[in-house]
């Protein structure tokens, strides 16, 4: 296991210098100019050309390419045009909000999920299942801004029972913590519970076809045991698969959720930082957030192995 997960972070290495090329040149090629908003609508050719050579924006681009990639090598995620701040510590300032959001909504999905899609397979066929697979329509139909508003009114506006907006850190207590982010973390935690239940739902009807199962149930087994210990275990491979795959839709999800319920994560600042142009923080969480999702998707291979003794790399 050591030398596959040392050749799949060598691997990584060419991942994350294409996904930084592409995004540098995806920034650059689109229409806007940074250094023209900061100087200001009144400002002249001459003095917007001074604060796109100040800005570094004058030079070719493979030297801008050079220069940014020989920061990161240095831990330097750069600095924002707009506020002066490092992008790491803007990144740091946001993450708690993010994090909270996203791990709560994933647990609450994996809750959700889970039970949901194995019910449905148990009972197959029935209107169990049948609801089960409801749910599932409706929860990839939604969308997530649109789910967002509806349990604002029913939930903050009609009932008056938790609040619609705004973000209250861990430091200030669980309860007001909890209280701020259940509306956000129940909006994103539906509509990827649905993928989970239609997952677990499809791997858990083969594996219940499967003749180990008929002799587990042959032997008298309790059909809770046959089920969690037997089937679900079994079926957890493209289950996992599917969890590691939502951290990296999270991201997509987070940033009109952060949006909607006025969370300054990092999908806030990254909303931000693409109305003003502003490159070096979208360039900083773009990589930021490829490392992240390398990072899964080696942990996804590991727990294979830990999960199935039969995988070898």
């Amino acid at each position: 296991m050591g030398p596959y997960i040392l050749r799949r972070l060598l691997a990584s290495i060419p991942v994350l210098l294409l996904v930084g090329i592409i995004t540098f040149s995806l920034l650059h090629l689109a229409p806007g100019d940074p250094a023209a908003i900061i100087a200001g609508d009144l400002a002249s050719p001459e003095q917007v050309a001074e604060t796109r050579r100040l800005l570094g924006l004058d030079k070719p681009f493979l030297v801008q390419v050079g220069l940014w990639f020989g920061r990161l090598l240095q831990g330097d995620l750069g600095t924002s045009i707009f506020s002066g701040h490092t992008v790491a510590s803007l990144i740091a300032s946001r993450l708690e909000p993010s994090l909270s959001l996203g791990l709560l909504g994933i647990l609450l999905s994996v809750l959700i999920g889970v039970p949901l899609g194995a019910l449905a397979a148990w009972k197959a066929n029935t209107w169990i299942d049948r609801s089960v697979m409801f749910f599932v329509v409706v929860g990839f139909s939604v969308p997530v801004f649109w789910l967002g508003f509806n349990l604002v009114w029913l939930f903050s506006v009609s009932l008056q029972l938790l609040p619609a907006a705004q973000y209250k850190p861990l430091s200030q207590g669980v309860g007001p913590w909890l209280r701020h982010l259940i509306l956000p973390a129940v909006t994103v935690a539906i509509v990827f519970a649905a993928l989970i239940a239609r997952m677990t739902r499809s791997s858990m009807l083969e594996v219940l076809r499967e003749d180990y199962i008929r002799t587990a149930r042959a032997k008298g087994l309790a059909e809770r045991v046959v089920l969690v210990r037997h089937a679900l275990k079994a079926a957890s491979l493209p289950i996992i698969t599917v969890i590691g795959l939502i951290f990296a839709l999270m991201v997509t999800g987070l940033v009109v959720t952060e949006t909607v319920f006025a969370i300054p994560g990092v999908g806030r600042l990254v909303v931000d930082a693409v109305i003003r142009r502003d490159y070096p923080v979208i360039q900083g969480v773009m990589m930021a957030v490829a490392v992240v999702y390398v990072f899964i998707n080696l942990l996804v291979d590991v727990m294979y192995a830990y999960l199935d003794p039969r995988i070898r790399y």
